[in-house]
């Protein structure tokens, strides 16, 4: 695997595994209800590593960087199948907070 893999790159390996281990791509609101299902694997480690809530038996083990892959891997599936390209995505949306942002978070109070 490339060592300093792209956004452009995960996408096509995602879809190169899809098409031939995972026979094909689930359909979008599936994906999207996995992606949520995700989301919440990943809260549930990060409200027991950073919040109050105790681990209980079932998540020992678990671990948050491989649940962020998780999270990561169907949004790039969704991706794929609504054919939005992520890298120009990210990159438009750099440009929309660096100007819509410019100020704003440093003239936050609460943040100081």
């Amino acid at each position: 695997m490339e060592k300093n893999l792209t956004i452009a790159q995960a996408q096509e390996l995602v879809d190169q595994w899809i098409k031939t281990v995972g026979v094909r791509y689930f359909n979008e609101l599936t994906n999207m209800t996995i992606l949520m299902e995700e989301v919440g694997e990943l809260a549930r480690i990060m409200s027991r590593t950073y919040g109050e809530q105790s681990f209980k038996e079932s998540d020992k083990g678990k671990d948050l960087g491989d649940e962020m892959a998780d999270v990561l891997w169907v949004l790039i599936c969704l991706a794929n199948q609504t054919g939005v390209d992520l890298t120009k995505a990210l990159e438009k949306n750099f440009e929309k907070k660096n100007i819509r942002d410019l100020d704003r978070h440093k003239n936050n109070e609460k943040l100081k």
